[in-house]
């Protein structure tokens, strides 16, 4: 068929593996109004991946660091705890490589997540949402020990392929994409694979760089993924308590605030969790006199939009210059 097949050049055609990573890295202008001229703060916008957020980095190498070690096989089903992207990451490249997927996530999930797994072919296992992730994981640590040989469990929160996948990936991305200029790299805590994976990578190219983490100011918040490490039962074995510079608390009013005005001030839809990483990157940023802050986007809105945060006014953000 020479250089076409169906229709299609070769050049043109690219597999939805293909589309994992290589996010734009946005400059925040409105939200960052009266901050010094020297000081930048930017964000990936991880929405781009097929997935729609930044967990289909971790999933995909996952996925592939189970194959490569005969721990996944054709005709498995691969089973995790989820708070709800990494399962829809994990139901988006299943899909696409043919794995049936399960996933146990807590029952308070958004309807959106719960809606989007489903449309995907993803099993649901609801669990007692005030027992939070901890009981999703051990829910499935107990499924998969009853059939070992029918699940795959990439176990998100101790697997280093998780951190790995932004050590490969994420990191280099804003390496170059900042043109080496980025001076402090700010996350939230889940699993901790993308602030573990991003900065032991940054810390290798620019041993100054600066880690801030982020984490919910105490056991009982609303920002879903994000994990306050005190007071959890089951740590990620991911977790380098050693890794950061500092660590940020983060109110849930504040990560509901933040998602408010980068919605109305910037035009981006995002995620609570997207919300929390600004509005610590932010406080970062006002304590600089030069620097490019760097922050991630985890996902879109889209999986939010029921939640009834959204209809209270962005107040801070609207009265004045950012938040």
């Amino acid at each position: 068929m020479g250089a076409r097949q169906n229709g299609t050049t070769r050049a043109a055609q690219a597999s939805l593996l293909e589309l994992v990573g290589h996010t734009p890295l946005l400059r925040l202008r409105r939200v960052t109004r009266g901050l010094p001229p020297a000081v930048e703060l930017y964000a990936k916008a991880e929405w781009y991946n097929p997935g729609g957020s930044v967990k289909d980095r971790a999933a995909l190498w996952m996925i592939r660091a189970g194959e490569r070690s005969g721990a996944l096989r054709p005709g498995m089903r691969i089973a995790d705890a989820t708070s709800g992207n990494t399962g829809i990451a994990y139901a988006t490249i299943g899909a696409a490589l043919g794995y049936g997927v399960t996933v146990a996530m807590p029952e308070n999930a958004s309807p959106e997540r719960k809606r989007v797994l489903r449309a995907l072919g993803a099993e649901l296992i609801l669990t007692d949402a005030a027992e939070g992730m901890d009981l999703a994981i051990r829910t499935i640590r107990e499924l998969v020990a009853q059939q070992p040989e029918r699940y795959f469990y990439p176990d998100q929160y101790n697997n280093p392929a998780n951190a790995q996948a932004h050590y490969e990936t994420t990191a280099p991305e804003i390496w170059e994409q900042t043109a080496g200029q980025v001076t402090h790299f700010v996350a939230a805590l889940g699993t901790s694979g993308t602030f573990t994976g991003v900065g032991r990578r940054l810390r290798e190219l620019k041993p100054t760089t600066q880690l801030i983490a982020v984490q919910p100011d105490g056991p009982f918040h609303a920002i879903e993924g994000v994990k306050h490490m005190a007071s959890t039962a089951l740590v990620p074995g991911l977790y380098d308590a050693a890794l950061a510079d500092r660590t940020l608390t983060v109110t849930t009013e504040e990560a509901y605030e933040m998602t408010r005005c980068l919605a109305r001030l910037e035009g981006l839809l995002v995620g609570i969790s997207a919300g929390a990483n600004v509005a610590a990157a932010l406080k970062v940023a006002r304590e600089l006199e030069a620097g490019v802050v760097v922050t991630v986007l985890c996902d879109s809105a889209a999986k939010y939009l029921s939640e009834r945060f959204w209809d209270a006014p962005a107040q801070e953000c609207l009265a004045g210059d950012g938040i």
